[in-house]
């Protein structure tokens, strides 16, 4: 059983560690998307290792539960504990030095508490990409990007956060601090302990710092967005992109009509690329070390004509062009939120699955509405987000009832063809019921067994990834 983060446990602590231990204010107990309200008796803002493993040390011994507090942009409720007793919130905000560049070796040392853009912005330095690139980048930190696996639009390319990380600085559980901040590609010295941290969400340790994989810088960007019949389309012309791009397609991402309606509902100062929206488009993103990128997706958006794939287009010409490209895709989650969706799905599929699942999920749920689908997301590496409207004149309210019965019939079709319920924003205390319906019962059976070896009083984000 865990104790509440009592007054008399936040001025012992406070005591041992002046300046560092505050009242919770509300940006530290709620989430974007305002749907949970966390709790919390005390947020520690730690300035270094040393600190943040007192602090642990401190909770282990007082069975008190300790929430990891990154840049609080998670939508699943990893971090806000909403019942339970009063945990103590952790926030990394603090550590956020860089520790160190490599560019020789295309490594960069960051603490916790450094911004995605800050780790942007430290690779850039030094002539470098770190190529994890996410929406809210300004705010999320990368402690919370590997904590939770973060994914983004260039998986395609360079991989998940895991794949993007090759050491980590951590404190475990019971306060000892594993010195894994390594900037080593091999390393076959026993269990792989990063790639079980990351993606734990902070339930079996809290990451301090990381040794990360920078990249060149390409030389030469462009993007096209260009219009196909149907996902099916799409699905063939990412086979054509990588056959004629190469390592050089960046992103490839499905974009849906209803998304450019959504952002002609909702912000119509916002310029659309078509007179009229198109059913569906990809948008393509490529990056060389040396060439023209704009003949390279001329001569993608000729061949995708030619068999029928592409019926129109438009090639950026210069950077702004492509900037803009890319900031309608990334303002269509911002429409979304302002439309109010009535269940959202983070999914990923086999990818030869997209051109099926996509409509009959879609009859599937009008048969119980008439709801608005916009379907979108990163195809180059099979996640959609796949989301249910009201339709309009309606708000999400309206349909409060079916919320329950939309995701279950998403996230079962989607398992049933071999997908995952979570593809890139990890399970939190929002999917927990999900992964324990639908979760491999080996898989689990070792879960449990290491979260109780590792964190036997439980008291690592409580009720996070596992009940």
């Amino acid at each position: 059983m865990l104790n509440p983060c009592s007054p008399d446990f936040v001025a012992a602590l406070a005591a041992r560690l002046p300046d560092t231990l505050t009242a919770p204010e509300p940006r530290w107990l709620e989430e974007p998307r305002g749907k949970w309200q966390g709790q919390a008796g005390a947020v520690a803002r730690p300035r270094s290792t040393a600190e943040v493993a007192a602090i642990v040390q401190a909770c282990a011994a007082a069975r008190v539960g300790i929430v990891p507090w990154g840049g609080g942009t998670g939508l699943v409720s990893g971090q806000v504990m909403t019942a339970g007793p009063l945990p103590l919130v952790l926030s990394l905000e603090r550590m956020n030095r860089l520790r160190g560049v490599f560019p020789s070796e295309n490594v960069a040392l960051v603490e916790a508490g450094m911004t995605l853009a800050e780790v942007h912005a430290a690779a850039e330095s030094v002539d470098r990409v770190f190529p994890l690139t996410l929406a809210s980048q300004g705010s999320c930190r990368i402690g919370g990007n590997l904590s939770t696996n973060a994914g983004g639009v260039n998986v395609v390319r360079y991989g998940n956060a895991r794949e993007l990380c090759l050491g980590l600085e951590a404190v475990l559980p019971d306060g000892s601090v594993w010195n894994g901040l390594k900037r080593l590609r091999k390393d076959n010295t026993g269990y792989d302990l990063k790639g079980l941290l990351i993606g734990a969400e902070g339930s079996l340790g809290i990451i301090t710092a990381a040794s990360l994989r920078l990249y060149p810088r390409p030389r030469a960007e462009g993007a096209a967005l260009f219009v196909v019949p149907d996902p099916a389309a799409a699905l063939r012309l990412l086979a054509l992109a990588q056959d004629r791009l190469g390592p050089g397609l960046s992103a490839f991402e499905l974009i849906s009509g209803q998304g450019l309606a959504f952002l002609a509902e909702t912000m119509p100062h916002i310029r659309q690329p078509f007179v009229q929206a198109p059913d569906w488009m990809v948008l393509v993103d490529l990056g060389l070390a040396e060439g023209d990128t704009e003949a390279a997706l001329l001569g993608l958006y000729e061949a995708g004509a030619g068999e029928g794939l592409i019926s129109d287009g438009t090639i950026a010409q210069s950077a702004g062009q492509r900037a803009a490209l890319w900031d309608l895709r990334e303002t269509i989650p911002l429409a979304n939120r302002a439309v109010g969706a009535i269940s959202s799905h983070d999914i990923s599929l086999p990818l030869s699955e997209i051109p099926g699942f996509i409509p009959r999920a879609t009859a599937a749920l009008q048969a119980l509405a008439p709801f608005r689908i916009n379907c979108f997301g990163h195809l180059g590496d099979g996640n959609l987000h796949f989301n249910v409207f009201p339709p309009k004149g309606q708000k999400s309210s309206d349909f409060k009832a079916l919320a329950g019965e939309v995701q279950e019939l998403v996230h079962e079709m989607t398992v049933e063809l071999g997908g995952s319920f979570s593809a890139e924003h990890g399970v939190g205390r929002l999917k927990v019921a999900d992964l324990e319906r639908w979760g491999d019962p080996a898989k689990l059976a070792a879960m449990r067994a290491i979260k109780a070896a590792l964190d036997p009083f439980g008291i690592m984000n409580p009720g996070a990834v596992l009940r």
